[in-house]
């Protein structure tokens, strides 16, 4: 069965796109079966891993509309799962009955078939996150290393609460990726003073790997590629590499444990 990784934060910018991508890609390389899914209307995860305008996204499957086999699109990366700006109307357009968990539903369908599916999420604490939350076996939290990263956080661990009081009471905070990350700068280590607090609150931890800023992050996406891939041998993909294999290194743990 399947380890569901959801990658979130309800503020845009902060590389939740790109980690997704990275980690992604990343299990690939070490010889796990993956399957990345957007819940961002925005779409820009196929994107960044090689997908064009593909007929079918996640907006068909929630809706049922489309199996979610049917949906699966394979890229030179993953399999992928895309989405679209009709998934924007899905909390119209879904049945409220099972609306918090009709992804969780659908991805029984599919669990079994890969080792890890690891879902980006929407900059917003919507239907569309409630839905990935309700799936996850585990967040990750990326959050630039900026003060303005730290904000909605408390927002984010209220509704953390409330889905595992009310839908899933096995999700857990896996950890805390700082992306953006410069040590030598003074607001870099007080960010990440405060991540650890953050991260006390919500039981986790800040990943010790931390991801520097680099040109190579915004290129990727043109290329199709994670960044591990892309820019194999950089600081910036030896940063992110060292991200899965704590992610890796993390769960093995939660396993013994």
């Amino acid at each position: 069965m399947a380890v569901i990784i959801v990658l979130t934060n309800q503020k845009g910018g902060v590389g939740k796109t790109t980690s997704s991508a990275a980690l992604a890609g990343g299990l690939v390389q070490k010889g796990f079966r993956v399957l990345a899914i957007d819940m961002d209307p925005q779409g820009n995860l196929g994107f960044s891993l090689g997908l064009g305008q593909e007929e079918g996204d996640i907006y068909e499957v929630l809706s049922g509309a489309k199996g979610i086999r049917e949906a699966i699109c394979k890229t030179e990366e993953c399999d992928v799962i895309p989405s679209g700006m009709m998934l924007s109307s899905m909390q119209t357009n879904i049945d409220a009955a099972h609306m918090q968990t009709v992804l969780k539903e659908k991805l029984k369908e599919v669990e079994n078939d890969y080792d890890y599916i690891v879902i980006d999420t929407p900059p917003a604490l919507n239907l569309l996150t409630v839905n990935a939350y309700a799936a996850a076996s585990y967040l990750i939290i990326p959050m630039g290393a900026d003060i303005l990263s730290l904000v909605g956080l408390a927002q984010l661990r209220e509704t953390v609460e409330a889905v595992r009081n009310q839908i899933n009471p096995q999700l857990k905070v896996l950890g805390i990726l700082l992306t953006r990350f410069n040590a030598r700068t003074r607001l870099s280590k007080d960010v990440l003073d405060m991540a650890g607090q953050v991260a006390g609150q919500l039981d986790t931890k800040v990943f010790s790997n931390k991801i520097r800023t680099a040109v190579a992050v915004s290129e990727a996406p043109a290329h199709g590629e994670s960044i591990i891939k892309y820019a194999k041998g950089t600081k910036v993909s030896k940063d992110y590499e060292g991200f899965v294999a704590e992610v890796l290194d993390e769960l093995q743990a939660g396993r013994e444990a």
